[in-house]
């Protein structure tokens, strides 16, 4: 099985997400390290007003659950980008591993960047860690 280590720091979340998704349907097993430090781009305050508004909606027993981990909230970014309710999409999900920070099996292994998802490619500078949302709706980092 082929395997793909990503690093996401300082990478535009939904772009590394659409490559990780293609590579999980392809068959290849994804691994996502720093997930803590990728960005979603937009403005701070709607940002953070949009995930605190689908953070609250429902109810704490019937949901709809929302992640607050970093990892976890990286894969269910991943998980939106793959046809989850069909058989392929969910045995692809499963291919698909996040990690907060870099695990130690993974030091000496080649990670990948794509120039294209780097926060330096954007026109300006707004946008926010993943981190800081995480934090911002829960999480205890």
């Amino acid at each position: 099985m082929i395997k793909m280590i990503i690093d996401a720091n300082e990478m535009i979340l939904g772009r590394i997400a659409t490559k990780a998704a293609k590579a999980a349907l392809l068959g290849e097993k994804v691994d996502i390290v720093n997930c803590e430090k990728s960005v979603i781009t937009g403005n701070k305050a709607q940002i953070l007003a949009r995930y605190k508004q689908r953070r609250d909606r429902g109810t704490h027993s019937t949901g709809p659950f929302f992640p607050r981990m970093p990892d976890r909230f990286v894969k269910r970014v991943v998980r939106g980008m793959l046809p989850y309710k069909q058989s392929k999409g969910r045995d692809a999900l499963k291919r698909v591993t996040c990690h907060i920070g870099v695990p130690e099996e993974f030091n000496d292994q080649k990670m990948e960047s794509f120039k294209e998802a780097h926060i330096s490619k954007l026109p300006s500078n707004k946008f926010v860690f993943v981190k800081v949302i995480c934090k911002f709706i829960g999480a205890k980092i």
